[in-house]
């Protein structure tokens, strides 16, 4: 069973402030700029691929197995200064390095997206911070008008309450009196 919230009718700012991706929504149009196109996004997931242990480990099993058949004499498509592996790293390095600028660049796009919208956040965070603040000085300022009218109105009670008493006292030795006299 969801919990119901305390407040059932939410404002507009407590309603905003659910919204956790409200700031990186003016972001949302530069994706075209992270190049949403398929040999950008296979060539980034390419690019990924390459710092991976599945990728290192896979080109170790490769390359042993290349030079294991062709220094044990099982086949002689690459004799021993291995020039066709050599060209073959050459190829990887070349298409390699591009690829991951590529990544790169694009990681950074990115970075700058969100570290643009963090920054909003963390001013949207002072700016309320602030408003609290504000709001904390004025209603303690207005807690201390209070206590100082409640103070004036108890000394004012007391005083009455003096002055009634000695009414109350004035009045009694009055009856008092007349009462012996009668």
């Amino acid at each position: 069973m969801k919990p119901q919230p305390l407040n059932p009718a939410p404002t507009p700012s407590s309603a905003a402030s659910r919204n956790h991706q409200r700031f990186h929504l003016p972001h949302v149009h530069l994706a075209p700029v992270f190049g949403d196109d398929w040999f950008a996004l296979k060539a980034e997931a390419f690019a990924r691929f390459f710092g991976t242990p599945l990728f290192l480990v896979g080109q170790t099993v490769a390359v042993t197995i290349w030079i294991g058949l062709n220094v044990f004499g099982v086949t002689h498509f690459d004799i021993y200064p291995f020039i066709l592996l050599n060209l073959a790293f050459s190829l990887q390095a070349a298409y390699a390095a591009p690829l991951i600028l590529l990544a790169q660049t694009r990681q950074a796009d990115r970075d700058k997206a969100h570290a643009d919208a963090d920054a909003l956040h963390r001013e949207a965070l002072a700016a309320a911070s602030e408003q609290r603040q504000e709001l904390a000085a004025r209603q303690t300022s207005q807690l201390l008008l209070l206590v100082q009218q409640n103070t004036e109105l108890t000394a004012v009670t007391q005083k009455l309450s003096e002055r009634i008493e000695a009414l109350t006292r004035e009045v009694h030795s009055k009856i008092v009196q007349d009462s012996r006299q009668a």
